[in-house]
């Protein structure tokens, strides 16, 4: 039997608002059987545990210009200075294999999915207010009073654009986030589309007894 297709579904947010610590969990809760994370390309250095392969597939400009050219990409994005791209035959693939896939990309990543993708869904977290933002960005420890400058500015930014997404969520509460998340989820689980491939049989069978 051909697996039923997964969901698509964008997730976005400033840096700081807890985006990938919530993947990560809904990851963990969900298992790698329901829902992955798509592992983009980027040109910035890995950080300090990252993985290439795992986190993020750390190419040069040179190659990633190359694979633009090649089409690889569904969506590509330049943030802080760095591309940032996704592949289009790696989601397909997870998408084929009934698993959900996660996407952590930005508002502008995010548009240019919506035009490709139409029945993917898009989820924007929030941080409960700017000065818990800017708390976070400092408690890592890993940037310096201009970099961190640099974030607030362009997280309000990217705020600006939380309208443009079928789902929000506020990071104030980690465990009731991620009990959004894991909402979310099911809620595109359960869309007219999906439940049609899913219940074929069924439903075929309910039509012909006349009910």
């Amino acid at each position: 039997m051909t697996a039923n297709r997964g969901s698509l579904i964008i997730v976005s947010a400033p840096s700081g608002a807890g985006k990938s610590s919530l993947i990560s969990a809904l990851i963990e809760a969900l298992g790698t059987n329901r829902v992955q994370v798509s592992v983009s390309h980027t040109t910035r250095a890995p950080r300090p545990g990252e993985i290439d392969g795992q986190h993020y597939h750390f190419v040069s400009h040179q190659e990633f210009h190359a694979l633009i050219e090649q089409g690889v990409f569904f969506e590509y994005a330049e943030v802080f200075g760095h591309y940032y791209g996704t592949s289009c035959q790696a989601i397909e693939q997870q998408l084929n294999n009934g698993i959900d896939v996660m996407l952590d990309i930005d508002w502008q990543g995010a548009q240019q999915i919506r035009k490709q993708v139409n029945d993917s869904v898009s989820v924007f977290i929030l941080p409960p207010s700017s000065a818990e933002l800017e708390s976070r960005l400092r408690n890592r420890g890993q940037d310096s009073d201009e970099i961190i400058a640099g974030r607030m500015a362009k997280a309000q930014a990217e705020m600006s654009h939380f309208n443009e997404y079928d789902y929000i969520i506020v990071n104030d509460n980690f465990e009731h986030a991620l009990a959004d998340m894991r909402n979310v989820v099911a809620s595109a689980r359960l869309r007219l589309a999906g439940q049609l491939q899913r219940h074929k049989v069924m439903l075929n069978e309910l039509l012909a007894e006349g009910v």
